[in-house]
């Protein structure tokens, strides 16, 4: 599986400590940046991933700013992106099993590197579930289909 991964500065150093867990587990990882601590505005980042992930690049994504929130609602801006803030084990899980979500966004001033390596490990083993989820998560792209007509 190719995973590409990205950050802010604030992000940069967990982004640096999950690369290398993920490395170390034999996957292929590109970094688009940052690669260094200079600020950057993360929808620069988060815009770029989710292209990659739309595009079919990339099965995997994962973004990491402050808190996560802001990559993910610049990631889900991108028609055919789902992108879910991770904080905790479970989410990580139902991430993936209930909405199929292709990014991952985690938060560097709110999870720990030991818990960002577990949550990655969780939800990178995940798959969709389909069954009572599938309906909705085509509704979902659904909406992709919808808007990206109207401005199209």
């Amino acid at each position: 599986m190719r995973i590409i991964i990205g950050s802010d500065h604030f992000g940069f150093d967990l982004k640096e400590i999950i690369k290398e867990h993920l490395n170390s587990k034999g996957l292929e990882v590109v970094d688009i940046g940052v690669h260094d601590k200079t600020p950057v505005d993360y929808p620069d980042i988060g815009l770029a991933l989710a292209e990659k992930i739309a595009s079919g690049d990339f099965e995997r994504g994962i973004l990491i700013c402050g808190t996560g929130i802001g990559m993910a609602i610049v990631a889900n801006k991108v028609p055919g992106v789902r992108a879910a803030v991770c904080h905790d084990v479970y989410s990580a899980e139902r991430a993936r099993k209930s909405n199929n979500a292709q990014v991952m966004a985690i938060g560097a001033q709110v999870v720990g590197p030991e818990l960002a390596k577990k949550l990655v490990d969780v939800w990178l083993e995940a798959e969709f579930q389909g069954g009572r989820s599938l309906p909705k998560v085509e509704k979902i792209n659904m909406i992709d289909v919808k808007y990206r007509r109207q401005m199209g």
